[in-house]
Order: C-alpha cells, then structure tokens, then sequence
C-alpha cells in the first residue's frame, strides 16, 4: 500500500510529460498563473503543519490550476507545489508524495474528466463553464477526491470520528468551489488567456 500512491504519482508524471506541457508556456500567458501557483500553494498546502490542527485540511487550489493550465502542465506544477510545501513545513517524504496525489492530482485529473464530459454533452456557454466546471465542479471533485484519500488513510488523525472528518471535507470542498468559481470568473472578465481551458470560440460561440 506505502507503494501505492507513488506509483500512482510516477505514472501520471510520465503521462503529463509525454503530451510535452511545456509547450504551453509558448501559447497565451500561462507564465503568469504558473508562477502564482509555485508561490502560493505550497503555502495552502503547508498551512496544517504550520499550526496544530486536529485534521490535516487544507484548500487545494489543484482545480483551479488544472483550468489555469491545463492536465498535461498542471500535473508536474503540482508535484513541484508538493515538493515546496515539504520545504515550508516539517513534511516526510512519503507525506509530500501522497500530498501530490490526494491534493493535487486526483482532483486535476477528475477536473479534467468533468470538464470533457461537461464539453461533450451539456450544452456550450461561459455559466456552464464558470458554475457548472470550475464551481461546482470544483467541489464535487475535491470532495470526491478527499473521500477516497480518507478510504486510504490519508492525512486522517485517529482522534477525528470519520463521518466528522468527511462532513469537514465536504465544507473544505466548498472553500476550494468557491475559490475556484470565483478566479474563473474573473480570469473569464478580465484575463482569458490565463485559463488553457478557456476559448471564446466554444463558450462564446466567437468566429476564431
């Protein structure tokens, strides 16, 4: 099992990489969101080992980094976010890597997978994209994602009762909804081109 979530992070990495993400920063201005996400998420996700805390939640922001950038680039920045929260706070190495899984690639990846279905099948427009992707859809994937974490015993004190803890990941999933539906919105007014998933020709129905 202590092999598990390793593996899990290897292979999405080699994944990521294969599609080449770097070639992103050439198109658009994803300079700037990735530079905001290496800054302060580590901080997010180092924040519970900062302070006591009974339960080790914490906003992850993985939702919104995954509609800034994209799956491909969004997965190795998330490994480098975990890496940099091990720096800020007394983490393990086993504690980062199933921090790069739980908090940020299992979210990203189900992100990703609502974002194609929502494209494919429901109809095209910037509120289905704002309420339906990056709200809502934010926090059904984060709480899915903190459910299955709690099922493997990840970042769970045993002095917290589980169904407690789960109702705590539900309200935190909604921290991470809100968070996220808000930067999309604002990202969608005024910086487009900081969202990879973003295009006026879809959800605008614009002439490209």
């Amino acid at each position: 099992m202590e092999l598990l979530s390793p593996t899990l992070v290897a292979l999405a990495l080699a994944i990521a990489l294969a599609c080449k993400p770097w070639r992103l920063l050439g198109h658009g201005g994803l300079a700037s969101p990735l530079l905001a996400a290496l800054v302060i998420t580590p901080w997010l996700w180092a924040l519970p080992w900062l302070h006591r805390m009974p339960l080790q939640l914490q906003l992850s922001g993985a939702c919104l980094i995954g509609l800034a950038l994209g799956w491909p680039l969004a997965v190795p920045v998330l490994c480098l976010v975990a890496l940099a929260a091990g720096l800020l706070a007394p983490l393990g190495w086993q504690q980062q890597v199933d921090m790069a899984l739980w908090l940020g690639i299992v979210p990203v990846t189900l992100s990703f997978l609502l974002g194609m279905v929502l494209r494919r099948w429901v109809w095209k427009h910037v509120f289905v994209y704002i309420l339906g992707r990056a709200f809502l859809g934010t926090v059904l994937c984060m709480f899915i994602a903190g459910a299955l974490a709690q099922r493997m015993g990840h970042g769970l004190n045993i002095a917290v009762e589980p169904d407690l803890a789960m109702v705590a990941r539900w309200l935190m999933a909604w921290g991470d909804g809100v968070l996220t539906g808000m930067m999309a919105a604002i990202c969608v007014a005024f910086r487009p081109h900081w969202l990879a998933t973003w295009s006026d020709q879809i959800y605008l129905r614009q002439p490209g």
